[in-house]
């Protein structure tokens, strides 16, 4: 059980009331999440108030929630209503979101002098020089375009997507078909006289360095690779 101080209030609006229970931030979270989580753990107290902070108790709890087991209802409390965040807490999702951002750009993106995946290294530096603003509440793509354009002033990047022309010998083209459909986007493929597999693949540009790798070590660097224009 989590201590009065640590807790934080999970609160839902039901039947015009609040109903409010003291919680583990990180611990209700995942339950919320549909995690198992012993709920004895998570509840600091087993009172379920109308205002935690004035200590004043909810009444009538059987008529509004069918039970008066805190256990229940505050499970219910957490699932439906909203959970207060610590700043660590929110802190830490702040930061889970700058390096998810962080890894895709560096994925995704090349830059425009190199023609070169940029290291992440070199994203967090530019973010950290451009100021930019993550977002700990809203995803990674809602966010990955502007975070993009605030960092073209100092880091000439590029989503841009390429497409590469494979012909893979026979004796590779089977194993082949499940690693370039992993890697990419299959847009046109055929199988060649000899037994050999040509195929034409999308993806982002900043992947391509990491396509070469895998198939070239596939194939033990037979693999002929074009990029189509």
């Amino acid at each position: 059980m989590v201590s009065v101080e640590d807790a934080v209030i999970a609160k839902v609006r039901k039947e015009g009331r609040i109903f409010e229970v003291l919680v583990d931030c990180e611990k209700a979270l995942e339950l919320r999440a549909g995690k198992e989580v012993d709920i004895n753990e998570l509840l600091a107290s087993e009172m379920v108030f109308k205002d935690a902070r004035k200590g004043l108790v909810a009444a009538d709890l059987k008529t509004v929630f069918g039970t008066e087991d805190p256990r229940e209802i505050a499970a219910e409390i957490i699932k439906k209503g909203d959970v207060q965040l610590t700043a660590e807490y929110r802190r830490k999702l702040q930061e889970n979101k700058r390096k998810q951002i962080v890894s895709k750009i560096s994925r995704y993106a090349i830059d425009t002098r190199t023609k070169k995946p940029v290291p992440e290294k070199r994203v967090e530096l530019a973010m950290e020089e451009a100021k930019v603003h993550v977002d700990p509440f809203k995803g990674v793509e809602e966010q990955i375009k502007t975070v993009i354009e605030s960092l073209r002033p100092i880091l000439p990047i590029s989503t841009e997507e390429i497409t590469l022309r494979c012909i893979f010998p026979p004796e590779f083209a089977a194993k082949a078909y499940g690693v370039v459909e992993r890697l990419g986007t299959i847009k046109k493929n055929l199988w060649l006289a000899d037994g050999s597999w040509e195929v034409y693949v999308q993806f982002p540009a900043g992947m391509q360095d990491n396509f070469y790798n895998q198939v070239n070590s596939l194939t033990q660097g037979k693999v002929d690779v074009r990029i189509e224009r």
